[in-house]
């Protein structure tokens, strides 16, 4: 059989569709992208590969958030920026246990225990940022996801938080006012996409098998009242 003459129309059709295939197929995260992850040790606290933790032991040995699903999780921005001056998100670590000690105050962060995160110059922040945006495993759990933003949690967005839910024992809703074992909150709302926040509180454990946080099994008006709550709180300006 004669090969076919890639100048023609048809050869031009094939050639076009088997580059946009390779671009479809292609791995998300190319070789000199992770080159600059693994120059900065990065898979030495963060997961870069899944699946999550399947054991307790080996979800309190992680040191920091998984990262293999970060394009579905983070803001490209919020990222960009953070790597440059990153602030702690966790008040007392991934694992809670790990950073207390007794005091007046029931139990306190143990801050010595705290290790600070590799600050990055602007070039190397920027380049990070754009690579864990590709890193999207899990993709399934976001995509039937429609935020609301007019939804409005109304005057009783934080009682909700706090006294009907209970999210308030792990979280914090400003500096130094809520839970140590969860992240803060109050940065939620530039830090994270919408959806993924959408999705998380509907079923933490399909994120993450071990993790301890609740499924509370709750409607999906009232999930979207507690991500515009969290919303609301990253519009306001807080001193640290």
């Amino acid at each position: 059989m004669n090969s076919l003459n890639m100048t023609t129309p048809l050869g031009k059709w094939l050639l076009l569709t088997l580059a946009l295939f390779s671009l479809v197929t292609a791995s998300p995260a190319h070789a000199g992208d992770l080159d600059l992850l693994n120059k900065h040790n990065c898979s030495s606290c963060h997961a870069l590969t899944g699946p999550a933790p399947s054991t307790l032991a080996a979800l309190w040995q992680r040191k920091g958030p998984d990262l293999f699903y970060a394009g579905n999780k983070y803001r490209q921005e919020w990222l960009e920026t953070w790597l440059q001056n990153p602030k702690r998100i966790r008040p007392a670590g991934m694992f809670y246990m790990n950073h207390i000690k007794p005091g007046p105050k029931r139990n306190m962060v143990d801050t010595s225990s705290l290790s600070q995160h590799l600050q990055l110059n602007s070039s190397d922040a920027k380049s990070i940022a754009a690579t864990l945006a590709t890193l999207k495993e899990n993709r399934s759990l976001i995509q039937n996801e429609k935020h609301d933003p007019k939804l409005s949690p109304g005057p009783l967005g934080e009682m909700m938080f706090d006294k009907i839910y209970g999210c308030m024992a792990c979280h914090q809703i400003e500096p130094g006012f809520g839970g140590l074992s969860g992240p803060e909150v109050y940065t939620a709302g530039t830090r994270l996409k919408a959806e993924f926040m959408l999705s998380y509180i509907r079923s933490p454990q399909a994120w993450d098998t071990k993790v301890w946080m609740p499924n509370a099994h709750l409607p999906d008006n009232n999930i979207q009242k507690l991500v515009n709550y969290m919303i609301n709180l990253s519009k306001k300006s807080y001193n640290e």
